[in-house]
């Protein structure tokens, strides 16, 4: 779990140090270069599912015992995750006004899950994404490159569609997803 967040948020923080990234960029060309980060990007997320999951079966530690209420604020936090996440791809002003609501979304996410959950592995593994998400963040506010092409951004419709498919999208994770592959159930436990 530990190489495969490494990995993972590894190449991800890449992409904040500007230099460096362009050096790659030229070096190997901009296909490649996408190619490769694809590859470690995808290489590190199988790592850090399959150690949590290995850790879960086999080492579980335990160092806070979070109280059921956390656990259904958790579920609550979870629905606005998703609708943030969502809406960084059906830009409307959800977008606009957080200006990365991807990186609001896995921040809340993190946080969400550091709450329900006070094992060792689940610190470390939701820790660790929300230390990136607020480090990717105060690097954006800090780069004087334009970075990629802008996107169209639309209208309160956008707004509207991404929170139904973010409902959607919640519903699937939390009754269909989170009990059959992370073997938690969400709703009832």
């Amino acid at each position: 779990m530990i190489l495969g967040l490494v990995l993972f948020l590894g190449v991800h923080v890449l992409s904040s140090l500007r230099e460096m990234r362009a050096g790659l960029i030229k070096a190997m060309g901009e296909g490649v270069y996408k190619i490769a980060y694809s590859l470690a990007s995808a290489a590190g997320l199988v790592l850090i599912i399959w150690g949590f999951a290995h850790y879960r079966a086999t080492g579980w530690i335990d160092v806070w015992t979070p109280p059921t209420a956390l656990k259904h604020i958790t579920v609550a936090l979870m629905l606005p995750a998703v609708i943030l996440v969502v809406a960084s791809y059906i830009r409307g002003r959800i977008y606009t006004t957080l200006k990365h609501p991807m990186l609001a979304g896995v921040k809340l996410w993190a946080f969400a899950h550091l709450l329900a959950n006070g094992d060792l592995g689940s610190i470390i593994l939701f820790g660790s994404f929300l230390g990136w998400a607020v480090y990717d963040r105060i690097s954006l506010k800090r780069r004087t490159d334009a970075g990629a092409p802008p996107i169209p951004v639309g209208g309160p419709t956008n707004d509207l569609i991404a929170i139904a498919v973010g409902v959607i999208v919640y519903l699937a994770l939390a009754f269909a997803f989170h009990p059959v592959v992370i073997g938690v159930p969400v709703m009832g436990a």
